[in-house]
């Protein structure tokens, strides 16, 4: 079959599909690299604080990196533990996110396909007492497209300004900034008492559980609402 035997939806499918299959690995490999860097970041800054620290301090309040495989990677501190993942796919943004109101994105065609590295904190003692229905809170979500250009979204980010991007490219600094502010976030997001109405209730299941292994649901805003923006009321 010659091209000229092609229908040309056909056409249109087989280009579409090379397009999109190029841009979203060249996605993929982009936020890949970015990962691995921050990998590069957890373990440093682990190795880095830990030497700060007074001798004879507390290893409970020590920094532990982890790598838990290609798409993962744990920092432990105090009483919580960030969870760094990245997810294989690659995403776009719904119609009505403002992303599209950037001059970058309106000049640059597919710069809105962009890979995710999220953080997420939880508990150690939820990993310790291996309590699966405890809650983590996302702190932190890093986009990047085929141009390693990035924003963030999370808590406390200083590089969530839709109008940079396009102008900033990830590279170690810039993964360290969001390192460090999802960790000082983590430290000062604390355990509430969740609402005694929250509580006021328990199954015989749920109590049998607690007295197992202390696996009653825990998670820092149990109760109470999460929202996009920093829990100012807390500290501030």
């Amino acid at each position: 079959m010659t091209n000229s035997d092609i229908r040309p939806a056909r056409k249109q499918i087989i280009e579409g599909l090379n397009v999109k299959s190029h841009l979203k690995n060249k996605v993929f490999l982009q936020t890949l690299d970015a990962f691995n860097l921050t990998k590069e970041v957890l373990h440093e800054m682990s190795n880095d604080v830990n030497e700060l620290l007074k001798d004879g301090e507390n290893r409970r309040v020590r920094f532990e990196y982890r790598d838990r495989g290609k798409y993962e990677a744990e920092l432990k501190f105090a009483d919580d533990i960030l969870l760094f993942s990245m997810h294989t796919d690659v995403f776009q943004f719904d119609r009505d996110h403002p992303v599209w109101k950037n001059e970058y994105v309106k000049k640059e065609p597919f710069s809105t396909y962009c890979g995710v590295i999220s953080a997420y904190n939880f508990l150690t003692d939820s990993f310790k007492y291996n309590r699966k229905d405890d809650l983590g809170y996302l702190v932190a979500r890093l986009f990047i497209n085929k141009d390693k250009s990035y924003f963030t979204e999370g808590k406390r980010q200083m590089t969530r300004e839709l109008s940079e991007f396009g102008k900033r490219i990830i590279d170690k600094t810039a993964i360290i900034n969001v390192v460090e502010t999802a960790v000082l976030y983590s430290l000062a997001f604390d355990l509430l008492a969740p609402p005694y109405e929250t509580v006021a209730v328990a199954t015989v299941e749920q109590m049998n559980a607690k007295i197992d292994s202390s696996k009653m649901q825990t998670g820092k805003r149990l109760g109470f609402a999460f929202c996009a923006d920093d829990v100012k009321a807390d500290h501030e």
